[in-house]
This record gives C-alpha cells, sequence and structure tokens, in this order.
C-alpha cells in the first residue's frame, strides 16, 4: 500500500475506502489486542490474593471496567507481604495497561462522522469535559494517517506489555 500523506483525513473521496477499512481492520486489532492484555490481570490477581485463577476470574469478571481491575491489581501489590521488588514490577505493568487504555477509549467511546461532501472521517468525543466556568461537548478529530500511525504503535506497545505481563507471571509463580 502506497504511504498516506500525513495531513490527509481518511476519507472515501481523498485516499479511498481501503484507508477506512484498514482503519477498521487496525480498530478491531486493537480491541482484540487489548481484551487479551487485560485478561492478562486475572493471573496478576490470582497471584497476588494467593487464590487459584478460577477465583480470579470471578472477581475479575465481577469487577466491571479496566479502572477498577486495575485498582484492585494496586492495592494488591501493596500488601505488606508484597515485596518492594515485586510491588514495582506490578505497578510498572498497571502503569503501562493504564496509558494504554487512553486510545483504545478514544475510538470505542466515540462517534464517527462521515462529511458527505468531502467525505472526510473523525470522531466526536462522547464525553463531557468540566471546566470552570462551562462544558466541553462533542471534540471532533480528524482521522488520517496519524491515526493509523498510533494504532498501530499502540499494537507495538501492546504486544510489548503483554510478553511482559507473561515474563512477571513466570517470575513470580501467579496461576497460568
Amino acid at each position: 500500500m502506497p504511504p498516506v500523506d500525513t495531513d490527509t483525513p481518511l476519507s472515501s473521496a481523498a485516499t479511498g475506502q481501503s484507508e477506512f477499512d484498514r482503519f477498521l481492520l487496525l480498530l478491531g486489532r486493537l480491541n482484540y489486542s487489548w481484551t487479551n492484555t487485560e485478561s492478562l490481570l486475572i493471573h496478576l490477581i490470582a497471584g497476588l490474593s494467593k487464590t487459584d485463577k478460577e477465583t480470579a476470574v470471578v472477581i475479575f469478571l465481577t469487577l466491571n471496567t479496566t479502572r477498577a481491575r486495575i485498582g484492585l491489581v494496586e492495592r494488591l501489590s501493596k500488601l505488606p507481604r508484597i515485596s518492594q521488588m515485586e510491588r514495582e514490577a506490578v505497578l510498572g505493568i498497571t502503569r503501562a495497561v493504564q496509558q494504554l487504555s487512553g486510545l483504545r477509549n478514544q475510538y470505542n467511546h466515540c462517534i464517527y462522522s462521515f462529511d458527505t461532501k468531502s467525505g472526510d472521517l473523525s470522531t466526536i468525543r462522547m464525553r463531557v469535559a468540566d471546566r470552570k466556568n462551562q462544558i466541553k461537548v462533542g471534540e471532533m478529530t480528524a482521522l488520517d494517517s496519524k491515526t493509523i500511525d498510533g494504532i498501530e504503535s499502540s499494537l507495538v506497545d501492546l504486544a510489548k506489555l503483554n510478553t511482559e505481563v507473561w515474563a512477571l507471571i513466570k517470575t513470580y509463580g501467579y496461576p497460568a
């Protein structure tokens, strides 16, 4: 596929439908990779709470947000019986998970806008941002080659994180 101008939106008019299809495929890969990596928290919950994987799955599924799952893992890692080295390793993982959640959340919690005249694509953020004296809603972001680059970079980062989590699981003998 030829390189895409970084300032060109991913529109059917400007770059062809294939660029939008590529975006959708990458978004699907991002969701798959994210879900796979987040599920590794099950092993951290099991190891840190000294329970079996089956029980950790129930706990993981009971907590229905990423933030709650990360919060639990962080709190478990701060128990006095957890060594400083193990705690720092776990907290490094949870920080990375939290950082990588942003891009996924951005594209999963938005509306996609298609300009019928230009064919340009953009996202409209489904979030209310409170400011001192006002609120901001519906922040728009163009879908362009920078978007694709960001998702591809995030996929690489998720793969690295996945490897780091498995190494931690092995190092500390967490149920796998």
